[in-house]
């Protein structure tokens, strides 16, 4: 009842954002309409600029299982680091651990990836890593431990995986994966609009 439930829930994120969001893991069987769920749904008003910004920043936070905070923390050093901080926040959510281990096709959501990490599965250059937060970079390479290329997750997303391989990652092993590239805005795999995520945490301030 509890995967039932939580299908439901996957769907609905997906629904109410009108996006199919591969990090949830839910199979693309999503039906676009051009107005909101619910009953009355066609018949409600057009939506203001600001919901339109919330919606875009809430895919990502919903693709990638971010919690507010987490995602504010992301803005704040993308900011930082670079003048297109809207590239380079693509390219730190892309190059977490947890996603990676997504994109590799080593788990089938990005919450299955954090919770295989958070179990110690997973090795990143030959050392245990418990976080599926921490941000690699070109060269880091990942391995699922030996007695854990058995378990359910990594066996289910060999199976049938999400999405195809990126051009940033290389998979010489179905256990193992090396970062070779920086991904881009473009390699985000689901539809989202960069300048209005830009425009929202700009109405909010340099937070």
């Amino acid at each position: 009842m509890k995967a039932k439930t939580s299908s439901v829930k996957k769907f609905r994120i997906q629904r109410r954002l009108n996006t199919d969001l591969p990090g949830l893991g839910k199979p693309g069987a999503l039906e676009r309409r051009a107005f909101p769920p619910g009953q009355h749904g066609n018949a409600r008003r057009k939506p203001s600029e600001y919901s339109v910004r919330l919606s875009e920043k809430q895919k990502i936070i919903a693709h990638y299982g971010l919690t507010e905070r987490q995602l504010q923390r992301f803005v704040r050093d993308s900011r930082r680091a670079a003048i297109n901080w809207i590239s380079e926040l693509s390219r730190r959510l892309e190059l977490r651990l947890d996603n990676l281990l997504f994109r590799f096709q080593m788990a089938p959501s990005i919450a299955a990836a954090r919770q295989f990490v958070r179990h110690g599965h997973v090795l990143v250059n030959g050392r245990k890593a418990n976080l599926g937060s921490i941000v690699l970079r070109v060269g880091d390479e990942v391995l699922v431990k030996e007695k854990s290329r058995e378990h359910k997750n990594f066996l289910q997303a060999q199976q049938s995986p999400r999405l195809d391989l990126p051009a940033y990652l290389e998979r010489p092993e179905p256990f193992s994966g090396k970062v070779i590239g920086e991904p881009t805005t473009a390699d985000v795999p689901f539809t989202y609009n960069d300048r209005l995520v830009a425009e929202y945490y700009a109405t909010r301030g340099r937070k």
